[in-house]
């Protein structure tokens, strides 16, 4: 980004009002522009590609490929562009999946619009920036670390959303339940685990809970 240059944003959101009140916000304040629109992540990647923003302001929960998993091909296609979360979801798992994915901020949709346009011009300068509930929680990780480097994730092909449907599905949630926590439909739910059976190479539920528990993913909750 140029000096002087405005901070170039694309919105992705896959809620039409959420995503025209962040659209009309950024676009009353000074030194912003928002070069386009996204209401799912297949789009956000490729309006990333088209326009190169400085930064994407990115929900995690939308149809289709969701935000984690386009951050992280926003962040090969697009290096220079920063990803800011901006979801209701502050789980650990999602937080930190995100994080790993790339993104340089995680923010809750309850912020204030002030934080929202702090956070934006801070990823653009290279800092880190967290919710004030989710820094505490990640701080706290690294107040307190653990022994030993924490191991990658086990199944590392597995997307952002099949990894969380994955954690639920070893905790004993079943396919109606998985879609009421995470705001998607049991079809959807459904399909994702055909795709997680086939990428662990495993015949059904059962066998995928077992793989799961022995690799450390899920447990009682």
């Amino acid at each position: 980004m140029e000096d002087g240059a405005p901070i170039r944003i694309l919105v992705a959101d896959d809620h039409p009002v959420v995503r025209g009140g962040l659209v009309a916000l950024l676009r009353t304040i000074p030194g912003l522009e928002v070069v386009g629109e996204a209401a799912d992540g297949e789009s956000a990647v490729r309006e990333a590609q088209l326009t190169r923003p400085d930064v994407v302001l990115m929900d995690v929960r939308m149809p289709g490929l969701d935000g984690v998993e386009a951050t992280r091909r926003i962040r090969a296609a697009v290096p220079a562009t920063r990803v800011l979360m901006l979801t209701m979801y502050d789980d650990d798992a999602t937080v930190f999946t995100a994080m790993q994915a790339g993104a340089q901020g995680y923010l809750l949709k309850e912020a204030e619009q002030h934080d929202i346009v702090r956070a934006v011009r801070a990823v653009v300068a290279g800092e880190a920036i967290f919710g004030p509930g989710v820094a505490e929680r990640v701080l706290g990780y690294f107040a307190d670390p653990p022994t030993a480097p924490a191991p990658a994730y086990p199944f590392p092909e597995l997307t952002g959303r099949e990894r969380v449907i994955l954690e639920l599905l070893a905790r004993g949630r079943r396919t109606g339940e998985i879609a009421s926590e995470l705001y998607l439909s049991p079809k959807t739910v459904a399909n994702n685990l055909t795709t997680i059976f086939a990428k662990l190479q495993v015949a059904g539920r059962a066998e995928a809970i077992i793989r799961a528990h022995e690799r450390g993913v899920g447990g009682p909750g």
